[in-house]
């Protein structure tokens, strides 16, 4: 089983809620890690799964957040890096 990581950053804290809600929906994926960053105004979500599934909720969470604000970033790395698993798998979850 390949695992993968999907990140999406958008701008505005209901264009996250919104695309993290279709993201988990879409798809059996689970969330690992956000980042706020200006008070709310740029938010990161970061979330793993196996790659056809994390492509899926990457690809309806753009979608949804597109619909309420912007998105600036969304990307899926399959297989990503032990060092990037460090740094994004905070509160004792486990890759």
């Amino acid at each position: 089983m390949e695992r993968a990581i999907a990140l999406i950053e958008v701008q505005a804290m209901a264009a996250a809620i919104e695309g993290l809600d279709a993201m988990l929906k879409a798809a059996d994926v689970r969330l690992v890690h956000i980042e706020r960053r200006l008070g709310g105004r740029m938010v990161t979500i970061v979330v793993d799964g196996e790659v056809s599934a994390v492509q899926a909720a990457a690809d309806a969470g753009r979608a949804a957040a597109g619909r309420v604000g912007t998105v600036k970033l969304c990307e899926v790395i399959p297989r990503p890096h032990e060092e990037i698993k460090k740094f994004l798998y905070t509160d004792d979850v486990e890759a």
